[in-house]
């Protein structure tokens, strides 16, 4: 499958749903806006993907990560972040959201497994409450220390 092919729309993803082409798969969700593309990001997301067999990855639209991270943001846009991030082989399909949150993204993919990166007590992650109703699992995975968006920009544009 190409990268391209992984980029769908939640409608797409529902679609293949219901044809039955996730039966009997481990549905893996995280989300993100992912604007510089890192080794955090790469270690969490192969991580994330081994908790199950397919992984379905939330990314914040453009006018999402501007309004979470400010007017400066995003560096690249979300077709380039969604192509960068559909081109890992663990990372099964891409969803672009509008919201500043994946809640109703969450809701309607119904994953088995919840995962967010960070020190994030799972009270705290978005859909924790809607994948815990179903008996599936919500999990805060690491980040890789010292490494960030933030800080990766700060050092570029440092003088």
């Amino acid at each position: 499958m190409s990268c391209k092919e992984k980029i769908i729309s939640l409608e797409k993803y529902i679609f293949h749903k219901t044809e039955g082409r996730f039966e009997n798969k481990k549905i893996v969700f995280t989300n993100g806006c992912f604007d510089i593309l890192h080794s955090g990001h790469v270690l969490y997301l192969e991580e994330a993907r081994n908790l199950g067999d397919k992984l379905i990855l939330g990314l914040n639209s453009d006018n999402s990560v501007k309004r979470l991270k400010g007017e400066d943001r995003p560096i690249n846009s979300e077709q380039d972040r969604a192509i960068v991030l559909s081109a890992l082989s663990f990372v099964d399909f891409v969803i672009i959201f509008e919201e500043d949150t994946p809640f109703e993204l969450i809701q309607k993919i119904q994953p088995d497994v919840l995962v967010k990166g960070g020190d994030w007590p799972i009270e705290q992650i978005i859909g924790y409450d809607i994948v815990l109703k179903k008996g599936g699992e919500v999990k805060s995975l690491m980040f890789k220390d010292g490494i960030s968006t933030t800080k990766i920009i700060k050092k570029i544009t440092r003088k």
